[in-house]
């Protein structure tokens, strides 16, 4: 009896140990750490390589879909084939503005560097929208951007030479909603107007997450999440 009193009273320190040790609050990496892996990981070449194999896959279903379509004589008349591209740090990279910002976010510094419109593309993401182009393919670009930022995005597009959009859809300035709710809704306009969306192209999830596109092309983004 002695024992099966000890033998269950032992059971209970143990089971109290363990759950302490398992809610015991643990520190978190160090910023200082994170910023480091994530300098290593874009001077390493890995950030940029990751985009090319997205790039090459992108470019790759874009050819086999336009070349299916133009086979096609079953319909009558084709959907407007369209390829949906995000801005930043999909097209346009603010590497430059963020690592002089130490990686960090401050409103006033961002709203003048997308005025001055001198962010770079990142190229082999441009591969695709030029190959989009040559097929000739309308590129939509459905942006979290704002619309007071219309002025220094379109500059910078042009400026990187891709300003032969067919369209460019900014977030409304005073809007609360989501930019994944967003797009989501401009895509879904744009299927009803008549428009097939073979490709969407962007760096966060909110960019794709909500259909209204045949392939989703998701490119990597240590940086921040866009919800």
């Amino acid at each position: 009896m002695r024992r099966a009193i000890l033998s269950a009273f032992t059971t209970v320190l143990i089971l109290a140990f363990t759950a302490g040790c398992a809610t015991a609050p643990v520190e978190p990496t160090n910023l200082s750490h994170i910023k480091a892996e994530i300098a290593e990981y874009i001077d390493s070449g890995r950030y940029m390589n990751q985009i090319r194999k997205v790039s090459a896959a992108a470019i790759a279903w874009i050819e086999r879909r336009t070349a299916a379509e133009a086979m096609s004589t079953a319909k009558q008349s084709s959907p407007a084939l369209t390829v949906v591209f995000d801005i930043d740090e999909t097209l346009l990279s603010n590497l430059p503005h963020m690592r002089a910002m130490d990686f960090g976010y401050v409103p006033a510094a961002w709203d003048a560097w997308v005025a001055r419109g001198e962010a770079p593309s990142i190229q082999p993401v441009m591969a695709v929208y030029q190959r989009a182009r040559l097929l000739g393919l309308d590129v939509i670009f459905i942006t979290g951007r704002r619309e007071r930022d219309r002025a220094g995005t379109e500059r910078n597009l042009r400026a990187v030479g891709a300003g032969d959009y067919a369209m460019i859809f900014f977030r409304p300035d005073n809007t609360t909603g989501t930019s994944e709710r967003f797009k989501t809704a401009t895509r879904e306009h744009l299927a009803s107007d008549g428009r097939s969306i073979i490709a969407n192209i962007g760096d966060q999830e909110s960019d794709l997450a909500g259909g209204f596109a045949e392939r989703t092309f998701k490119l990597p983004d240590p940086f921040y999440l866009t919800k």
